[in-house]
């Protein structure tokens, strides 16, 4: 686990969680970078999961997320375990729910740290806990007739 060590100069942000949305709507990879844009960030890390037309070698034709009630509390939770795991300076992630089309982006995390190797480490922690812990379920329609729940 990475400890904070603060220097002068790269203190945490008064709220580093800057974006954190669970939305029916399409997202933007230029809204969430912009949201942890930070003059002591020296790194930063994105990453953009997007709907594949494939799972477990079948052919995906649909597929949708719903979430539970309390969806984005489980990810204000997370998202506050990474800020004090790490020295983040701004952190943001938005999932998206309701019916997507191969290709269609689902969830973007991103996190900004003085260095790099925080940034990646931060960033990949925050999308293996949001996909473990935030209570997102995904549906799948595979071309073959048969149907699939993960998640939940």
């Amino acid at each position: 686990m990475t400890t904070r060590h603060d220097h002068p100069g790269e203190r945490a942000a008064h709220d580093p969680l800057r974006l954190l949305a669970v939305r029916d709507a399409p997202l933007s990879v230029d809204e969430v970078f912009a949201a942890v844009g930070d003059p002591a960030a020296g790194g930063t890390a994105l990453f953009v999961g997007t709907v594949r037309n494939h799972d477990a070698g079948s052919d995906v034709d649909a597929l949708g997320y719903s979430c539970h009630p309390t969806a984005e509390a489980e990810l204000r939770r997370v998202a506050e375990k990474i800020a004090a795991d790490f020295p983040v300076r701004a952190l943001a992630a938005v999932h998206r729910v309701g019916d997507l089309e191969v290709g269609d982006i689902a969830v973007i995390v991103a996190v900004s740290c003085p260095h790099r190797a925080e940034a990646f480490e931060a960033c990949r922690r925050l999308i293996d806990d949001l996909k473990r812990e935030v209570p997102i379920w995904k549906h799948q329609t595979f071309s073959d007739g048969t149907e699939e729940w993960v998640g939940s």
